[in-house]
C-alpha cells in the first residue's frame, strides 16, 4: 500500500481583502507516485491550495491545521525544505522565466542552491534532453512557442529534483494538441522519475486519466475518489456545476438504454472498440 506524500488536515485560508475563506476547512491526502487532479470552477480556491502546499501562502492560524509534505510539516521554518521537494508549473510560463537563454533559465534554481558549475551543466543537459528541448538550449525563451515554453518550465522544475510536481492550470493556454503533448510528456516523466503529480485544472477532460480526483467548490471539498466514482455520481457533478467528459456522457446514455458496459472499458478508445465488437455480434 502506498504512503501519502501529502497530508492536509483542516486547511483554511482567507485573503486579507476578503471576509470569505478562499479555502474552507478541507482535508485530503495525495498517495506517493500517484496522479491526483483537483477540479473546480475559476475562483473555487484551486490555485490557493497550490500556493499553500508550496509555502508561498501560509494557512489561517488554527491548531488543528496540518500540511505535511514528504514527511515534513509545513511551518515558516521548514518551507524552504519543502520547496526543495515541490515544484510548481504555472499557467503562464512567461511569468517563470528569469534567464536570458533556455539553459540559463533552467540553471537558475541550481545556482540558488550553489550547485557546482560542472554538476549544473550535467543536470541542465539531462533535463533539457528529457523534455526534448536540448536543441533550444541557447535560444531566448521569448521566441519559443507556448508548448516549448512549458517544456522549459518543466525542465527548470525537474532540475531541482522534486518529488511532487504541481501543475497549476499549466496547459490552459495551449491548444488541444499542445495540451495532449504536454500531459503525455508529464506522464512519461512521472513514470521515469517516480514523481507524484498534483494537477489543478478546470478542464474536466484532463481529469479522466488521473488516479484520484478532488472536487472543489467555493473553497469546500465536495468529494474525493477515482474518476470513475466521481463521474458516475451525477448528483455530485450537477451540484458542483461540472460538465461530464464525452466518454461518460456516452457511457451513461448507453447504460440508460440497458447496454452493459464492462468495468474495464474506461476510455473513449476502449468504448469505441467494445461497441464495434458488440455490433459485429448482432
Amino acid at each position: 500500500m502506498k504512503d501519502n506524500i501529502v497530508t492536509v488536515k483542516h486547511l483554511s485560508f482567507t485573503y486579507k481583502d476578503s471576509k470569505v475563506p478562499a479555502v474552507n476547512d478541507i482535508s485530503f491526502s495525495i498517495p506517493r507516485g500517484s496522479w491526483t487532479t483537483l477540479v473546480g470552477h475559476n475562483g473555487s480556491g484551486k490555485s490557493t491550495i497550490a500556493r499553500l502546499l508550496d509555502g508561498i501562502l501560509l494557512p489561517n492560524d488554527n491548531p488543528r491545521t496540518v500540511i505535511n509534505v514528504d514527511g515534513i510539516e509545513l511551518t515558516e521554518k521548514t518551507m524552504w525544505n519543502i520547496r526543495d521537494r515541490v515544484g510548481i508549473v504555472f499557467q503562464n510560463p512567461d511569468n517563470q522565466f528569469v534567464g536570458a537563454t533556455v539553459e540559463d533559465d533552467v540553471a537558475f534554481g541550481l545556482e540558488n542552491r550553489q550547485v557546482s558549475r560542472s554538476k549544473m551543466q550535467t543536470i541542465v543537459h539531462d533535463v533539457l534532453e528529457q523534455v526534448d528541448m536540448l536543441d533550444f538550449q541557447k535560444s531566448e525563451p521569448q521566441y519559443l512557442s507556448g508548448g516549448q515554453k512549458q517544456r522549459v518550465a518543466i525542465a527548470g522544475i525537474l532540475a531541482i529534483g522534486p518529488k511532487l510536481i504541481i501543475l497549476d492550470e499549466s496547459t490552459s493556454m495551449l491548444d488541444p494538441a499542445g495540451k495532449m503533448k504536454i500531459l503525455s510528456l508529464i506522464r512519461d516523466l512521472q513514470n521515469k522519475n517516480g514523481l507524484t503529480i498534483f494537477s489543478i485544472t478546470h478542464d474536466i477532460n484532463e481529469a479522466v486519466q488521473a488516479d484520484q480526483m478532488l472536487v472543489l467548490d467555493k473553497g469546500k471539498l465536495l468529494a474525493s475518489g477515482s474518476p470513475r466514482e466521481i463521474f458516475e455520481n451525477e448528483i455530485l457533478i450537477k451540484s458542483a456545476g461540472l460538465e461530464l467528459p464525452l466518454f461518460y456522457k456516452v457511457k451513461n446514455e448507453l447504460i440508460k438504454k440497458e447496454i452493459h458496459i464492462p468495468r474495464e472499458v474506461n476510455s473513449e478508445e476502449k468504448l469505441v472498440k467494445y461497441l464495434c465488437q458488440l455490433n459485429s455480434k448482432m
